[in-house]
């Protein structure tokens, strides 16, 4: 075990590093120049006054090391990565360590993808589980056509239609229209989950129902194959009781799936809420991706790149891992 970690490690680190080297080269190579660069607006949070000052000051242009060859930027950036220091922000907020703007909205994004993951997996368990056991049934037919219809609609025109219903201003004004709202420190510990649950409840099903749809389909279709298995029928010759057949012997070998599909879900916490933060007005990481990439913040992108690329790479380990729990049969060689 303590082999295998090592060497997947190692190969981590490897791979972390091609990563980072082409998204710097890919930046690099875009066209335009990201100091005189049209985009820098007032979405950006840079005032009139600053973007007449970085359009015009070649300092930018050293601290960004755009006066330098590709391979020498590259070079002076993993200097100053390995000391500790990714930079900090040159349009979206200016002078602001980049690794205080992730910390800053991190939380928000973790919160709000937690919930909707949760819920996703929860709910498309049941679901899965429930028409693989009543195979061509009433409820499997129906919730099949359910989950295709959820499947194929448009998450920004969902978030819009929930917004325009259950949203202040709306048919059913019941739900906030946007931002995230903190509650006052006066307020109890119960109270305040709840206001923040109320907060995040809109979105995250507007982040969840897409993955309830897939997983769900996912988990049925690997039910029916191991139902029709021969150890299941040994199981039920036995005298196992039907829940015992689906949720011990049938279930545990479903996981397996659905731990590969939980592998990507990692790298969500920043990429996969952009369109969700952006229509609720959510000040986490998918509006923060946005900023970076509408403003051409070029050290907030490389932090952003990193921090996906390390995600991506820690859900495939944690992956692996639970495999070994799922499947005593697996082992990590």
């Amino acid at each position: 075990m303590l082999n295998y970690l090592a060497r997947r490690l190692i190969l981590s680190v490897l791979t972390l590093l091609v990563i980072i080297f082409a998204s710097y080269v890919m930046l690099r190579l875009a066209p335009g120049d990201p100091t005189r660069s049209s985009m820098l607006d007032s979405s950006s949070g840079v005032s009139s006054s600053e973007k007449n000052e970085y359009t015009k000051n070649e300092s930018l242009r050293k601290k960004l090391r755009l006066d330098q060859s590709i391979l020498s930027g590259f070079y002076g950036y993993m200097q100053d990565l390995l000391h500790g220091d990714p930079g900090t922000s040159a349009t979206v907020e200016p002078g602001k360590p980049v690794t205080e703007m992730i910390v800053e909205r991190l939380p928000v994004t973790i919160k709000l993808n937690l919930l909707a993951i949760t819920a996703a997996y929860i709910i498309a368990t049941a679901i899965g589980v429930y028409s693989a056991e009543r195979s061509d049934g009433w409820f499997d037919r129906s919730s099949t056509f359910a989950l295709f219809i959820l499947y194929s609609m448009p998450v920004m025109w969902v978030a819009l239609l929930l917004q325009s219903l259950f949203c202040a201003g709306g048919v059913w004004p019941v739900f906030p229209l946007r931002g995230v709202y903190a509650p006052p420190p006066e307020v109890g510990t119960f109270q305040a989950m709840f206001i923040e649950f109320y907060h995040y409840l809109l979105p995250a099903i507007c982040l969840a129902y897409g993955s309830l749809a897939g997983l769900a389909r996912y988990t049925r279709s690997n039910m029916l194959e191991i139902l029709n298995s021969d150890f299941i029928r040994t199981a039920r010759a036995k005298g196992v009781s039907n829940s015992g057949v689906l949720w011990v012997h049938a279930f545990r070998n479903t996981l397996i799936t659905l731990i590969t599909l939980f592998s990507g879900l990692l790298p969500s916490l920043v990429t996969g809420s952009i369109i969700i933060e952006h229509i609720f007005n959510i000040p986490g990481m998918g509006t923060l991706s946005l900023l970076a990439l509408s403003s051409r913040d070029y050290p907030l992108q490389m932090a952003l790149f990193a921090f996906t690329g390390a995600l991506t790479l820690l859900g495939i380990l944690l992956a692996d891992l639970l495999y070994t729990a799922a499947d005593p049969r697996i082992k990590l060689q």
